[in-house]
């Protein structure tokens, strides 16, 4: 990632020569796609680096440019770089419609910012979709029977297949058939935002801006509102689902003339809101049974509580009894014992020590008197310490922080050490266990160890909202106030 970096910077440089840009990282999503803030000229704006999937980045501004041109809620482009790697954007701000969810639950303000983005998905949509190069798509043109054959068994080999669940293979073919074929009765003309959930919806000077809409194509009004209302991690309340669909379906009647037929739609509609549910768990499926990423993981039981909602208060659009078969399988009680989710409350007793230390001067003790837990070797990463500008920095300091995520393998070494804290901590709360100590150790105890500490106590207190103390030992004898997590 070293020379990749430099090489932005370069790009950068060339596109405004007598200003000096600093890259900040994001956090990464879901993707393998990088995001960077920079201020320039008193704005602030994201860069997005792709270089694998150039294709991609394609898709994104072909589809920016148009519906700028439009001026609709997304953001503008403002530099591509000679070989479509990176592209810079306006920067939306960093609260996305879920983090009001999260901060206010489903309050009056929330729901008034769904209705905002109803009506700002029916434009995106059916003006959006008007006139659109539809030649940018990634991988097909249109949600078309094909498509949604490659979605159910996108479910079927990276969710069913890893639970080993059994199943007819050429039943289950022609449910499979029929479904594919019911869908491809709705008019597919429109603009198919494709993963339409409140993540990818940014919500500045209290409007809704949409983000990351790469993998659209043109489908069906349908699908876009399906995974909106029914996104797993959001678990919207019902009876807020039923009130918006027919919320949204009222703005885009009026956009296309009061053409639409409300008991078709609805009717339709289920059956999108089934074809995602099954896409989202193939999805998790690949990116956490196989991938092993502990977001997708932790999200699995939400799926699975969706789905099993919906299997038992709404019907099927038509008689699939082999999928039928199989769909109760996946929400089976052992199926959801086996993703239950484990988090820490109230009566929790677990407290996890996180320290950071040098080896100079040895490993630290155990302070739950138990002799058990983790001691990681940060050595094998490189060192900021040999670096002039750094030497006098920590693993707290920004540049730092930069240098060990861009130009080290430590993302790769967190992510191998995430998966097995995560064993024991899921086992210790469920057996009401005490303590963990986990250490983290490094040359100095001020830069490796120091980052990688404070990185697992994010993702601890993230996943399982569990009591974290971190104690950096070096830099706490040099007056630091080390925190709770």
């Amino acid at each position: 990632m070293q020379e990749a970096f430099e090489q932005i910077l370069q790009s950068l440089r060339k596109w405004q020569p007598n200003h000096n840009i600093n890259l900040e990282s994001l956090k990464q999503a879901g993707s393998n796609r990088q995001y960077f803030r920079f201020v320039h000229d008193g704005q602030t704006y994201i860069l997005t680096y792709n270089p694998t999937n150039i294709a991609e980045n394609e898709a994104f501004i072909g589809f920016t440019e148009h519906f700028s041109s439009l001026r609709l809620p997304v953001p503008s482009i403002v530099f591509v770089n000679d070989s479509k790697e990176f592209y810079v954007q306006s920067d939306l701000g960093d609260i996305s419609l879920f983090d009001h969810i999260q901060q206010e639950g489903f309050s009056e303000n929330v729901k008034s910012l769904f209705k905002k983005t109803c009506d700002s998905l029916a434009k995106l949509q059916i003006t959006g979709g008007s006139e659109l190069d539809y030649s940018n798509c990634i991988a097909t043109r249109s949600f078309d029977k094909q498509a949604i054959n490659s979605d159910l068994l996108y479910f079927l080999y990276y969710f069913v297949r890893a639970l080993d669940l059994p199943y007819d293979k050429n039943l289950l073919s022609n449910d499979f058939d029929m479904l594919s074929s019911y869908l491809m009765q709705e008019e597919n003309q429109f603009f198919m935002h494709r993963d339409c959930q409140s993540r990818n919806i940014m919500i500045k000077d209290g409007e809704a801006h949409f983000i990351d809409y790469q993998g659209g194509m043109q489908g069906a009004l349908q699908y876009d509102i399906a995974s909106l209302l029914w996104q797993a991690r959001a678990q919207m309340p019902y009876e807020w689902r039923e009130e918006l669909v027919g919320y949204y379906f009222d703005q885009a009647n009026v956009l296309l003339n009061n053409t639409l037929n409300r008991e078709d739609f609805i009717s339709n509609y289920d059956g999108f809101v089934l074809i995602r549910m099954l896409q989202t768990l193939g999805a998790y499926g690949f990116r956490g049974l196989f991938e092993r990423k502990p977001h997708f993981i932790a999200s699995i039981p939400f799926a699975l509580k969706n789905l099993k909602w919906f299997l038992e208060n709404k019907q099927m659009p038509l008689r699939l009894p082999a999928l039928q078969k199989l769909l109760q399988a996946v929400v089976s009680d052992e199926i959801m014992k086996k993703f239950e989710s484990v988090t820490a409350n109230e009566e929790t007793r677990l407290t996890i020590q996180i320290n950071s230390f040098s080896y100079r001067k040895g490993i630290p003790a155990d302070d739950f008197g138990n002799g058990g837990g983790y001691v990681f070797d940060c050595r094998g990463i490189l060192n900021p310490g040999r670096i002039d500008a750094y030497k006098t920095q920590t693993g707290r300091d920004k540049d730092v922080k930069e240098f060990l995520v861009h130009k080290t393998q430590m993302p790769s070494f967190l992510q191998h050490v995430f998966g097995m804290v995560d064993i024991s901590v899921e086992d210790y709360i469920k057996r009401d266990f005490e303590g963990l100590t986990i250490s983290f150790g490094c040359t100095g105890g001020q830069h490796r160890s120091v980052f990688a500490a404070d990185r697992l106590a994010e993702h601890l207190k993230e996943k399982y909202k569990v009591r974290t103390k971190v104690n950096h030992i070096e830099q706490e004898a040099k007056g630091w106030v080390n925190e709770k997590y």
